[in-house]
């Protein structure tokens, strides 16, 4: 019976090992087009009626921005004619759907028992394997209610003067670039980066938006472009650090993981190493 719980753990420590991940970034670094400036942790627009402001800093990177009314009259977005462009491929702002959001509320009460063992032993690293198996029974009930709102996509966002609206949709890029240059999982002595401009980046994109000012304006047009001018490939450890958290002059004990290089003009793909055998 002990051979038989040996074997069985160490199954369980191989398979535990095998489908462990390692985490990597790729970072874009992005220039804009000569019409914008780093405001404020943001890249700007401005004309002399709107201020549209950019954060590209997520995962997938964010072409969402903040549509600012400097006027003291109402500013139409005209959707229907503003578009993401990502490598000359254009993809619609407006998109004439129909958008539900479902509010519920319940209660739940369940019963049952559950039954839990510990499977002890040695994996093949002989490291101590302690692993606790759980079997439960339970009955529920639920009690619900809610109510669903639908409404239609509009075609012209309003903004009235002096206000700002939040403008969000696509993420730029979610693939991997692939590079002779670039190790895909390098070790701290193994990080490179590849430098492009605009005409040979593997990616240019941009935001085209007409607006009105009042109802009866001329369509004002305009287009924020940028193109990926870096990218760097990063083992985890070299693109996280551990932070206190702080407030107001407080730290607190615990700390938590942040990214240590955070700026307006780039973005990142997170992607993991598994039984992948390729070195870029």
């Amino acid at each position: 019976m002990k051979l038989k719980n040996l074997f069985f753990a160490t199954l369980i420590g191989i398979a535990l090992t095998s489908c462990k991940a390692t985490s990597f970034y790729q970072v874009y670094k992005v220039t804009p087009d000569d019409k914008m400036s780093l405001k404020e942790n943001h890249l700007v627009y401005e004309d002399e009626s709107c201020r549209v402001s950019y954060n590209l800093w997520e995962e997938g990177g964010n072409i969402g921005f903040v549509f600012h009314n400097k006027t003291d009259k109402n500013i139409y977005l005209n959707m229907d004619e503003s578009f993401f462009i990502r490598n000359g491929i254009a993809f619609n702002y407006y998109q004439k759907r129909v958008i539900s959001n479902t509010i519920s509320s319940g209660t739940a009460v369940s019963h049952g028992a559950s039954i839990s063992r510990s499977v002890s032993g040695m994996n093949y690293l002989n490291l101590i394997l302690n692993n606790r198996f759980t079997v439960s029974n339970s009955v529920g009930e639920i009690n619900s209610s809610g109510k669903t709102v639908s409404y239609t996509e509009e075609k012209t966002v309003c903004i009235p003067g002096m206000t700002s609206k939040v403008i969000t949709e696509y993420s730029i890029n979610q693939s991997l670039f692939r590079d002779c240059d670039l190790f895909k999982y390098p070790k701290r002595k193994q990080i490179r980066t590849k430098s492009f401009n605009k005409s040979d980046s593997p990616l240019v994109f941009s935001n085209r938006i007409v607006y009105t000012v009042g109802q009866a304006g001329s369509p004002v047009k305009f287009e924020n472009e940028f193109y990926g001018s870096q990218i760097t490939n990063y083992p985890v450890d070299s693109i996280l650090e551990y932070k206190n958290e702080e407030f107001c002059g407080q730290k607190i004990v615990s700390q938590m993981k942040v990214f240590k290089d955070v700026s307006p003009d780039k973005f990142y793909i997170k992607y993991d190493k598994r039984d992948d055998v390729w070195e870029h």
